[in-house]
C-alpha cells in the first residue's frame, strides 16, 4: 500500500509540474502578443506621427502608414491636412471708426517641424499661437488702412497685408499659411451709405464721360460725312459745262422727236438752250 500511494503522489506532482509548465507558456504568449501588438505604430491618412520615449520627444516623425517601433515609445499622431481657423473681430480703422471683420485663416502643419511644434507648443498649437497671431496681423491690418478701402476693390491688399504678417510669424514655427479670406466686413450704417453714394456718383460720372465720348465720335463721323458730299459736289460741279449741257439737251431733243405722243417742243430755250415742252 505504502508503495502504491507514492506512486501515485508523484503521478500527480508530475501533472502539476506539466500543469505549471502549460500555463507559463501561455502567459509567455499573450506577453509577446502585447509587445508585438505595442511595437506597432499605426499613422492615419493625412497624419504623422511624433514618437516620444517616457514622455520625452525623440525626434522621429513616422509617415502615414504601419510601422515597427520600439513598443515602449509612444506614438502621438498630428494632422498635416488644411485646418481653417475663423475669427469675427472688431477692429479701428485709419480713421478710428469701429469695423466688424470675419476672416478665415488656411494653414497646415509643416511635416518637417511636427516634432518640434510638438515638443514647444504641444498638440494644441492652433489655439496657442495660431489664433493669438491671426487676431493681431488682422488688428494690425485694418488700423493702417481706411474704412473705404476695407470696402471696396483694395479688400486684396489688406489681405495679402495679413498674409504677409503671418508668414513672418508662424512658418518659423512650423506653420504654413496658405491663403487669408476676408469673408465680410460691416462697417457703420452711415459710412455704408456715404461709400456707397460715393460709388454711385463715379458710376455716373463715368458713365456721363462715355456718353460724351460717343456724342464726340458721332460729331466727327458727320463732319467727315459732309466733307465727303461737299468734295463729292465740287468734283461733279468741276465736271459740267455749258456744252455738255447742250449736247444733253441735244441728246434729250432727239429722244422726244422719236416719242410717239404728241407734243410741243421749241428749240433754243434763251436760258439754257435745252428744249421746252409746252403739250403732250
Amino acid at each position: 500500500m505504502a508503495e502504491f500511494g507514492t506512486g501515485r503522489g508523484r503521478i500527480i506532482e508530475a501533472n502539476f509540474q506539466g500543469g505549471g509548465r502549460a500555463v507559463g507558456t501561455f502567459f509567455l504568449f499573450i506577453f509577446v502578443l502585447i509587445l508585438l501588438w505595442a511595437s506597432v505604430a499605426r499613422v492615419p491618412t493625412g497624419h504623422v506621427g511624433v514618437l516620444t520615449f517616457f514622455g520625452r520627444v525623440t525626434g522621429d516623425v513616422l509617415p502615414e502608414g504601419m510601422h515597427l517601433v520600439n513598443p515602449f515609445k509612444v506614438n502621438n499622431t498630428m494632422s498635416i491636412r488644411t485646418q481653417e481657423i475663423k475669427e469675427t473681430a472688431s477692429v479701428p480703422s485709419t480713421e478710428g471708426l469701429i469695423i466688424t471683420m470675419d476672416t478665415s485663416l488656411l494653414f497646415h502643419l509643416d511635416p518637417d517641424k511636427a516634432a518640434d511644434v510638438y515638443r514647444r507648443l504641444g498638440p494644441h498649437y492652433a489655439s496657442v499661437v495660431v489664433e493669438p497671431n491671426l487676431r493681431s496681423a488682422v488688428r494690425e491690418a485694418t488700423a493702417s488702412n481706411s474704412a473705404n478701402a476695407l470696402y471696396t476693390s483694395e479688400r486684396e491688399k489688406v489681405s495679402q497685408m495679413i498674409i504677409t504678417q503671418l508668414k513672418r510669424d508662424l512658418e518659423p514655427r512650423g506653420m504654413i499659411v496658405e491663403a487669408v479670406l476676408l469673408r465680410d466686413i460691416q462697417l457703420p450704417a452711415a459710412l455704408k451709405q456715404s461709400i456707397e453714394a460715393k460709388q454711385q456718383a463715379e458710376q455716373e460720372s463715368l458713365a456721363m464721360s462715355f456718353k460724351l465720348q460717343k456724342e464726340k465720335q458721332e460729331a466727327e463721323r458727320k463732319r467727315i460725312e459732309a466733307a465727303g458730299i461737299r468734295d463729292f459736289q465740287q468734283i461733279v460741279a468741276q465736271g459740267i459745262s455749258p456744252q455738255l449741257l447742250e449736247w444733253k439737251g441735244i441728246e434729250a431733243t432727239e429722244k422726244l422727236a422719236d416719242s410717239k405722243n404728241a407734243k410741243v417742243v421749241v428749240i433754243g430755250n434763251p436760258k439754257n438752250g435745252l428744249p421746252l415742252i409746252l403739250g403732250q
